[in-house]
């Protein structure tokens, strides 16, 4: 029966030094979540394309030989954004996450309305506005609900070969991620 308290204030005893442990460590990883390593790139509402090693304190890289990757941080809170790439690439393909990084919404270029990128995203407040407006220049757009007000987009695209390495970089050069503009 002693050994049996014995194991058991041991295991107590353990129990409480890890989770002291895990408390203390919990700042450190919380630096390193994807939405505070996306942010601190640049400034919100712009792609920023990746370096091919890691760079700075983020951390973050192209590490794909083939794909060339581009992110950037938005706020909806009081426009929805918009996301609108055109450009003579294999492939191409972009996803988008809340802060707490889960996924909202993704898509590549077999799932667009021409090839071409060209999405907003907005509150459901945004969206039934949008809805109610009808506006010409959205036709074409993919639109998408996002409860949450601040997040990220991971634009990718495909460079296979040497010869298609500039029609990709200009790719995610050119791309855009605004606000959308109010209806005049």
């Amino acid at each position: 029966m002693r050994s049996v308290f014995y194991a058991l204030a041991v295991g107590l005893l353990g129990a409480a030094i890890l989770h002291i442990v895990i408390i203390l460590m919990l700042p450190r990883f919380t630096a390193r979540d994807a939405f505070t390593r996306v942010s601190a790139l640049d400034d919100v509402h712009s792609f920023v394309s990746l370096p091919a090693t890691p760079a700075g304190p983020n951390g973050l890289a192209n590490d794909n030989p083939y794909l060339r990757t581009a992110v950037c941080t938005f706020g909806i809170s009081a426009q929805p954004a918009r996301f609108q790439a055109v450009g003579d690439v294999p492939f191409w393909s972009i996803a988008v996450y809340d802060a707490a990084s889960n996924e909202v919404f993704s898509m590549n270029d077999k799932t667009a309305v021409g090839g071409n990128l060209d999405l907003v995203v907005a509150t459901p407040a945004q969206m039934l506005a949008l809805r109610r407006a009808a506006r010409p220049e959205l036709e074409k757009s993919i639109q998408v609900e996002m409860p949450k007000t601040v997040g990220y987009a991971v634009l990718r695209t495909l460079s296979p070969m040497p010869s298609l390495e500039e029609a990709a970089r200009n790719f995610l050069a050119e791309a855009t991620c605004d606000t959308l503009r109010p209806a005049s």
